[in-house]
């Protein structure tokens, strides 16, 4: 079988990974399409201090022996964890959706010794490969005949609406997004099914800004010609603000407690791998409070299925190129420029 891997920072596709066999509880699905997300692209360049901070942070779950294995970076690793496939085959003593049936689910696998992310694995083919497995119990029809394609953005845009559930963003409230990659845009999605108005977004890309537009911003602020907090002061109508900072760089979480208004909120979503500071003074003196957020739940990530089958969610303007698995090292790099693309689809059988 055909997959792509990460080698010693370097994506190689090879054509002799062992074909998946399903066990029980398990099934085999063919991979429709996988959208490359920006961890992917982090974890290519940085995926050593990605793990180092995971080791690092206290207080999570210890899982034992059925937790997760520690990945390997001196091994090829697999990766792919946005997708939509098609039902080929059932393990052993197995109910499941019928073979033909289109699915997404939650990257994770489940078997009878524990599970393991399909995120970033030594030994678990994900969704840059031609085939893969999945858990049966967790597989998610695709309804309404919606485009494969379309529905292998679920994943993401869960990101963003567990990001705004975790807001607690009310009707009446405005709502500030600091930039508009893949994760903001999914956050401006979230807040238009939400009727969140307004929504006032920033970002230094034209081609970012505009698709915030087709995704719900009410209004779009050029970052290197206005400040965002002062667009919002006059857009924002004197409502209550949550500020959804989505950029994820040293610096920008300072500025936001610097720069935005008494009482605001500010949510976390933009992940920063980075050692960072701030003055806690501002956020004192204006009595704000900050919330992080990440990854999703799994209604949240039904409800982006639902969403994006009925309507109620475009996902088609973030998608902005397609490549097959040969085409991936190229993709990676193509996505370094934000006027050039927003989101690539991994298409293994194009």
């Amino acid at each position: 079988m055909r997959a792509a891997v990460l080698r010693g920072g370097e994506i190689v596709v090879r054509d002799d990974v062992p074909e998946p066999e399903p066990g029980v509880g398990q099934v085999l699905v063919e991979v429709e399409a996988c959208g490359i997300c920006g961890s992917d692209l982090h974890f290519a360049q940085h995926g050593g201090t990605m793990l180092d901070l995971g080791r690092q942070m206290k207080g999570m779950p210890d899982l034992g022996d059925v937790g997760p294995s520690e990945t390997d970076l001196s091994r090829d690793v697999f990766m792919g964890h946005e997708f939509s496939a098609t039902v080929l085959d059932t393990g052993p003593d197995t109910e499941a959706l019928p073979a033909g049936t289109t699915v997404t689910s939650l990257p994770v696998l489940m078997s009878t010794t524990g599970f393991e992310p399909i995120v970033y694995c030594n030994d678990i083919p994900g969704g840059y490969s031609e085939r893969m497995l999945l858990s049966a119990p967790m597989l998610l029809e695709v309804p309404n005949g919606l485009d494969a394609r379309h529905a292998a953005l679920t994943e993401p845009m869960a990101v963003g609406l567990h990001a705004v559930n975790k807001s607690e963003i009310q009707q009446g409230n405005g709502a500030l997004v600091l930039g508009c990659g893949p994760v903001g845009l999914a956050v401006i999605a979230a807040l238009q099914v939400r009727g969140i108005d307004p929504i006032v977004a920033a970002d230094f890309s034209a081609a970012r800004r505009a698709t915030a537009e087709k995704m719900g911003a009410h209004v779009t602020v050029d970052a290197a010609q206005e400040s965002a907090f002062d667009a919002w002061a006059r857009e924002g109508g004197g409502k209550p603000v949550v500020v959804f900072e989505a950029i994820g760089v040293p610096g920008i979480l300072d500025e936001a407690l610097r720069d935005a208004p008494q009482h605001a909120k500010i949510l976390v979503v933009g992940v920063c791998m980075e050692r960072d500071s701030v003055v806690p003074f501002y956020g004192a003196a204006k009595e704000l409070s900050i919330q992080f957020a990440m990854a999703y739940d799994p209604m949240e990530f039904a409800s982006c299925l639902r969403a994006i089958a009925e309507g109620e969610i475009d996902v088609a303007p973030m998608i902005t190129g397609e490549v097959d698995l040969a085409g991936i090292p190229q993709a990676f790099d193509d996505l370094a420029d934000p006027e050039e693309h927003c989101k690539i689809l991994v298409v293994p059988g194009s």
